[in-house]
């Protein structure tokens, strides 16, 4: 590792955005899934306010053909504010005004679909010789105390490496994710032996799988310009994460928090409903509709 990197506190973060949403279709027919709202605010917002309450600086949305939905979303909206302002409801200006204030975002276009590697290496110049976050925009995090990207740079300024968020998953589902081979370190911290992207649930080595978080040194990009296709001949970070093993040291992290893959149906409907419960305004309505429902299933 090069001389004052691993020193570097982790201030920029890469969201890709640049899927096609196939398994939310017809709706993301002509809207990107990222804005699909859960309850009331699009997934994607949940992704950057977990980025900012974290403490980064800057986000590089890494975007593709119709997404500009999400650029809309997080810009000034003059109109909107002006009327809003001129109809008195302060609490709604207030509101829209907060999403276009989070943080500096800016944006890049993967312009053909080749997988979350070389969505990464899109942001390369962004990102310069510094540690960097990538959160997916399919895992929603809900953390009660510290948000899960903070518990991950914790765990950086600790072992200055790169660090994968990770969880346990079921062992019939170990084929949809990047699956962690190693050995426990410290309390929920493994030492990555290896990688394994996706394998079949008999050659799996553990069930402790990748989930959308991650804090990489940057010398992963030499990794990826590198990469050839792998699975589904796209480039895949978890090939380009295998072959930095051999560089530098790799550790994951077990995060504390419940996480939502709102990237399938079912995922997103758990996470609307529970987020939901979750809300003050909704809870006791809601609630009562749900028992009512339950008691007719």
């Amino acid at each position: 590792m090069e001389r004052g990197v691993s020193n570097l506190k982790v201030r920029k973060a890469i969201i890709p955005a640049a899927g096609l949403g196939t398994r939310f279709l017809p709706a993301t027919k002509a809207q990107p899934k990222e804005m699909l709202p859960i309850v009331d605010k699009p997934t994607i917002q949940y992704i950057v306010e977990e980025a900012v309450k974290s403490g980064i600086e800057d986000i590089i949305i890494i975007s593709g053909r119709n997404k500009r939905a999400i650029e809309d979303h997080f810009d000034k909206s003059y109109e909107l504010e002006h009327e809003l302002e001129n109809k008195g409801k302060k609490e709604l200006l207030s509101l829209v005004q907060d999403v276009s204030n989070l943080v500096d975002i800016h944006y890049i276009r993967q312009k053909e679909a080749k997988g979350l590697g070389h969505a990464i290496y899109c942001a390369k110049s962004f990102i310069g010789n510094e540690p960097f976050a990538v959160l997916l925009g399919d895992d929603i995090v809900d953390s009660e105390d510290v948000p899960c990207l903070k518990q991950m740079m914790d765990i950086y300024s600790e072992y200055k490496t790169t660090v994968l968020g990770v969880q346990t998953v079921p062992d019939e589902d170990v084929s949809k994710y990047g699956i962690v081979a190693g050995r426990q370190v410290d309390d929920r911290v493994y030492k990555v032996k290896d990688l394994v992207e996706k394998p079949d649930k008999s050659e799996a080595p553990s069930n402790v799988a990748i989930l959308g978080r991650y804090i990489i040194t940057p010398q992963i990009f030499k990794h990826l310009e590198n990469a050839k296709p792998g699975k589904g001949g796209e480039i895949q970070l978890t090939d380009a994460l295998k072959s930095l093993i051999g560089e530098e040291a790799i550790y994951a992290y077990d995060f504390i928090g419940k996480r939502y893959d709102v990237g399938n149906k079912l995922g997103f409907l758990e996470a609307t409903v529970e987020f939901a419960l979750k809300r003050e305004e909704l809870k006791e309505e809601f609630s009562k509709y749900l028992k009512t429902i339950s008691e007719q299933l």
